[in-house]
């Protein structure tokens, strides 16, 4: 169920992110912690946050767990289209439809902020350099749909599931969310499979011949990978559609 949370210190991963697609001034940031803080709301796993069709009136940011995205045929076959990680947006923007053409639901608990339209667009207005990050968030997010449309459509078992395990990787080191060659990983292998476009039990096959080859080590919800540029050469991995994510100086001037 949800319900809203008093959470302390949350908003650090999207700030985090935001600031690195565009540098974000002291008073963009500050706003944005504001907005953060006044709409909390936290849910369990295995949650609709939101349903495909609902009208949307409100930007929804993560805090801390995982969502996604995901279209459900009639007889019931489901796609996963993307995660949503911490930090990340669930539909900037999407509030200028009259509805949404796909569903979120909950892979995790998680925490996030609802930032009601008139609040957002204030926002924007007012601070040039969020309305920027923003913007470009919905640029990053458009590339990484493209590359999942290639994942489906070109690459083999092998580098579908491989390609997932770096992009995942490569999504959370940037807001904090790894350590080391490590990150969490808390998806069930039904997931994985939604995501990949495989059935369960070959998901399962491509999963142990990645552990075979000492490309990864999946464990209590942890992802390892021992050779990162090795396991990106299995998946023919390019980082160049995360091209946005970049370090930044520190917040830009006014």
């Amino acid at each position: 169920m949800r319900s809203q949370g008093n959470e302390g210190g949350l908003a650090q991963a999207v700030v985090r992110r935001l600031n690195l697609l565009r540098p974000l001034s002291e008073s963009a940031v500050a706003a944005l912690e504001r907005a953060i803080s006044e709409g909390l709301f936290r849910a369990g796993p295995g949650e609709d946050l939101v349903a495909e069709g609902d009208p949307i009136d409100s930007v929804r940011v993560v805090l801390s767990g995982w969502l996604f995205r995901h279209k459900t045929l009639e007889d019931g076959r489901r796609q996963i289209v993307n995660f949503i990680l911490p930090g990340e947006t669930c539909d900037a923007h999407a509030y200028l439809l009259p509805a949404i053409d796909h569903s979120i639901s909950t892979a995790t608990s998680v925490a996030y902020a609802e930032i009601k339209r008139p609040h957002f667009e204030t926002l924007m207005a007012s601070e040039r350099t969020l309305a920027e990050a923003f913007m470009c968030e919905t640029v990053l997010n458009n590339a990484i749909q493209r590359e999942w449309a290639i994942n489906l459509g070109r690459r083999a078992a092998l580098e579908k599931v491989a390609h997932l395990f770096c992009e995942i990787y490569e999504r959370l080191r940037p807001v904090g969310h790894a350590d080391g060659n490590s990150c969490s990983f808390p998806v069930t292998q039904m997931d994985l499979a939604d995501a990949t476009g495989l059935s369960v039990v070959h998901l399962n096959r491509t999963v142990q011949e990645l552990r075979a080859a000492g490309l990864i080590i999946l464990r209590e919800r942890t992802l390892t990978i021992p050779d990162l540029d090795a396991l990106k050469s299995a998946a023919l991995f390019s980082p160049g559609y995360l091209q946005l994510y970049r370090q930044s100086k520190g917040p830009s001037p006014q």
